[in-house]
């Protein structure tokens, strides 16, 4: 069942800031953060030692200005990749709340990352970091809907086919005849959310579910 959402709804529920869940999702795992540490430290040595050198000409302040925002890296740019994110679904034209089930449920495993490595005789070896995925296909009465996927973890377990699951559904067209993408998805009889990433305000959507799905 699809619920179209009213005027500024998409808005509300899908913030063009980062929230505090998007943004730690964004700032990614602790070698992504060292990443972000060294380019930090890098830049803004570098372009606060020029600024120094440049402070009687008219170029220091500005020097100055970009070395605090090498500095300040590691904070502004989580927030501008979550944001990013985000609006990749609030440029759709049409979106709608979509409650139905469970179609079925798999598993796979994916490459998360690769490295080579020297083995007890010296030869380079190719190291693959494995992590199994869930995938969920979605369906309501009107048939199949759509995927929906993320790392696995052992709460998700408890997911099974035929556990009814809500989420959003984006499209460029009114009546909905392609999905352009879904959004993260609520499973309210698990009380559990999935998802790659959180693009919901999960309390506005939850209260948007009970407002909008009494009503039927």
């Amino acid at each position: 069942m699809l619920i179209p959402l009213r005027p500024g709804e998409l808005q509300r529920l899908i913030p063009a800031v980062a929230t505090g869940n998007q943004f730690r999702f964004a700032l990614g795992k602790p070698q992504q953060v060292l990443q972000r540490l060294m380019i930090a430290a890098i830049g803004g040595v570098i372009t606060l030692l020029i600024s120094q050198s440049q402070m009687a000409s008219r170029w220091g302040p500005v020097w100055l200005v970009i070395g605090v925002v090498f500095l300040l890296y590691v904070l502004w740019g989580p927030i501008l990749e979550a944001g990013q994110r985000n609006a990749t679904l609030r440029r759709y034209p049409a979106a709608a709340l979509f409650e139905g089930e469970v179609a079925d449920v798999q598993t796979r495993e994916r490459v998360e990352n690769s490295h080579e490595q020297a083995d007890s005789r010296g030869n380079l070896e190719l190291v693959e970091n494995r992590r199994t995925w869930m995938l969920l296909e979605l369906e309501d009465e009107d048939g199949y809907l759509g995927r929906v996927s993320f790392p696995m973890e052992k709460k998700h377990q408890s997911i099974r086919a035929g556990a009814v699951v809500r989420c959003l559904v984006l499209s460029e067209r009114k009546d909905f005849s392609r999905v352009g993408a879904l959004s993260d998805a609520w499973l309210p009889g698990l009380r559990l959310w999935v998802g790659e990433y959180p693009f919901l305000l999960r309390p506005a959507f939850e209260e948007l579910c009970q407002l909008r799905l009494a009503r039927r």
